[in-house]
């Protein structure tokens, strides 16, 4: 599992004038919430958020506050403005060992699967699967291989079988599916439409 060191500072706005001087200097809030202690408000910069945050893998995050001891903890949510896309506000929670957690998790796909050898073509249906594990069980990603995969071939949440983690997603979820090539309904040889009947309304001189 990958690892981050990330620093962070209590966030402690007193006027609506400090917060917007936070956002023009780079700085995203947040919360740090564990089980039994209190959540935390911080603020972090948005350089150091970045790297967590645009990326296919999940990290572990070693988080200091206020240059106090680092807290292991995980990335659990980030939300996003609805019409710029910047990151306003990131969610870290605590890791307990021996306490299970529940994730999102990226998905890789590797190989190819036979079906496409055979001229289908392979849809990705799922991209994340949601976990529970132990915190020293959790996985960057999940690779699943689709090499077995025939054509008109399936693989759903029911078909996976992994050690040390329960998958939380529906078992009739599906996840991958290899299927025959459509073909368009557009051909180049329909007969031209006929050009449309003109019908002229003649008006009828009236009779004096």
């Amino acid at each position: 599992m990958a690892e981050i060191t990330i620093s962070a500072v209590k966030r402690d706005f007193k006027t609506k004038g400090e917060r917007n001087q936070s956002r023009r200097d780079g700085k995203i809030p947040g919360v740090m919430y564990a089980k039994g202690t209190e959540p935390v408000s911080i603020l972090i910069n948005a350089s150091e958020i970045n790297p967590l945050i645009y990326t296919n893998e999940n990290h572990i995050v070693y988080l200091t506050i206020d240059n106090q001891d680092a807290i292991r903890c995980v990335l659990k949510d980030v939300q996003f403005h609805p019409v710029t896309d910047k990151i306003i506000h990131v969610d870290f929670m605590g890791l307990t060992a021996g306490q299970a957690i529940e994730m999102e998790v990226p998905i890789r796909f590797v190989g190819t699967a036979k079906g496409e050898r055979e001229g289908g073509v392979v849809t990705h249906i799922l991209h994340k699967l949601h976990i529970s594990c132990l915190p020293k069980d959790l996985p960057e990603v999940i690779e699943i291989n689709v090499k077995d995969v025939e054509l008109e071939g399936t693989i759903f949440v029911r078909d996976l079988k992994f050690e040390n983690l329960k998958i939380l997603n529906d078992e009739d979820t599906l996840i991958v599916a290899c299927h025959v090539p459509r073909e368009s309904d557009f051909t180049t040889d329909k007969p031209a439409s006929a050009e449309p009947e003109v019908i002229t309304k003649g008006r009828k001189d009236k009779e004096e």
